[in-house]
């Protein structure tokens, strides 16, 4: 089954073919670290995540490397770190915990490489020092500017025309720059400013390079898969590929470039100089980081996704019919496993540019299978049409949690310490055949929002599902 994926730069979706089927080598921009990451941000980290887990399924987890850098150093950070007189890595390692704790919780699985800014500057100045040799980059009052003039394939990526490109590089214009699409590769450090010595004066590293240079020091150039939010296409990747061909790597960066549409709330970008954000560590604490997921993918990934309430509600609710499905089959059809396996229905979905509204309706289509070995008490077909489920869940991160653990996600301590000892009150009404006093602790457990399912193993437990 071979692996379609829409590339950017062809504007059609071609087959995968990676360099090399033993190293499959990808690529996805990262968090600037100095504050925690609103839902918007985790959209890239949620698609490439499960990208990733594709890609492991079909050529093995050890063959595919995956760098997400780490932005270390940037006038959000230094003001951060300036408002509070701390060093600039006090913020950075207190906001990366942060992100990954996030990440975690939405379930994407840690990067190969996770590359810092601050920890590549010897590679950084090694790569502008090559750009200045080839003739692609110039100093000037300290700086040292790409010329945009040296590639002349500029503006391919984005397919922008000439004067947009000179508009938005406009935003950078200076007196010394040789063309207005020139842009900084290493500037000047302010006064209080981390700075770092270079062989054309102490400064730091401008946006566009950092990530060039990581790439080639994690990955090496070529890469196969470039990922990143639909904004980055210009000027970040555009000036990114410019970087990488022209420091000798002749006309090949990505060999894929890969991105996803915009989350939005009330119809407009999610962003944090808007205003208009919903922090994903906030989202947490009220919502399972499954539900978060599964909202982010309910949407195909190069498609806008409208951000609501409602959108959470229903993903939380698409989660809890499948963990009901499984919960049901393991109380009422036994214990039998058999191995997870990819269902082809979802395999096929995925392998097509990630459909994920196809892959999840395949995932109830195997639902309603499971169902229907339930009820028929067929606890060989239930054991099968589970492994079904359960690994081609997995596959996109979900069903990742016991059944029981997810249904009683709803209950604090106190209130499961008082279930239960309901739940044993009644065992022993039971067994004592005292019907009336069983069927009052039933009640009781009604009236706390509780479902008692008995089985063969004996009683189990969930929040009931909202109506």
């Amino acid at each position: 089954m071979t692996l379609a994926l829409y590339d950017t730069m062809a504007r059609e979706k071609r087959p995968f073919a990676p360099q090399d089927p033993e190293r499959v080598t990808m690529y996805v921009c990262g968090p600037t670290v100095y504050n925690y990451a609103h839902i918007g941000n985790f959209r890239p980290v949620v698609v490439f995540d499960l990208l990733f887990r594709v890609l492991r399924e079909l050529y093995g987890e050890d063959a595919v490397v995956y760098a997400a850098n780490v932005t270390d150093v940037d006038d959000k950070i230094n003001k951060k770190a300036a408002d509070e007189g701390v060093p600039i890595n006090v913020i950075t390692d207190r906001y990366l915990e942060a992100y990954n704790a996030d990440a975690a919780a939405l379930g994407a699985l840690r990067p190969t490489f996770q590359p810092r800014v601050t920890e590549t500057m010897d590679a950084i100045v090694g790569m502008i020092g090559r750009l200045v040799e080839n003739g692609a980059a110039y100093a000037a009052e300290g700086h040292v500017l790409f010329s945009t003039e040296s590639f002349p394939d500029y503006g391919k990526l984005s397919g922008r025309p000439l004067e947009d490109l000179i508009a938005g590089a406009r935003v950078d214009v200076a007196p010394y720059k040789k063309d207005p699409r020139d842009f900084v590769l290493w500037k000047p450090s302010k006064p209080g400013e981390p700075e770092w010595e270079s062989p054309w004066g102490p400064g730091r590293p401008g946006w566009h390079i950092e990530c060039s240079a990581m790439i080639e020091d994690a990955l090496g150039l070529p890469i196969d898969i470039h990922g990143g939010g639909i904004d980055l296409v210009f000027p970040h990747h555009e000036n990114e590929l410019a970087q990488g061909v022209c420091a000798g790597h002749s006309h090949e960066y990505a060999r894929y470039w890969l991105h996803n549409g915009f989350l939005n709330m009330a119809e407009e970008k999610m962003s944090k100089s808007v205003g208009n954000v919903a922090l994903a560590h906030d989202l947490l604490k009220t919502y399972p980081g499954e539900a978060l997921r599964w909202a982010l993918l309910s949407g195909h990934y190069r498609q806008p996704l409208e951000w609501t309430d409602t959108l959470i509600e229903q993903a939380k609710s698409a989660l809890d019919r499948l963990y009901r499905t499984l919960d049901d089959s393991l109380r009422e059809a036994g214990g039998e496993f058999d191995e997870p396996a990819v269902a082809p229905e979802v395999a096929r979905a995925l392998h097509d540019d990630l459909n994920t509204p196809s892959a999840m309706a395949a995932l109830f289509q195997l639902s309603d299978e499971l169902r229907a070995a339930i009820g028929k008490k067929d606890k060989g077909a239930a054991a099968r049409a589970r492994a079904r489920l359960v690994g081609s869940a997995n596959l996109m991160g979900f069903l990742t949690k016991d059944p029981q653990a997810w249904f009683q996600a709803g209950a604090d301590d106190d209130l499961k310490t008082r279930v239960e000892a309901l739940i044993a009150a009644r065992q022993t009404a039971r067994a004592e055949k005292n019907w009336p006093e069983a069927d009052r602790i039933r009640a009781e457990l009604a009236a706390l929002n509780v479902e008692v399912m008995d089985g063969p193993s004996g009683a189990t437990w969930r929040i009931k599902e909202q109506a």
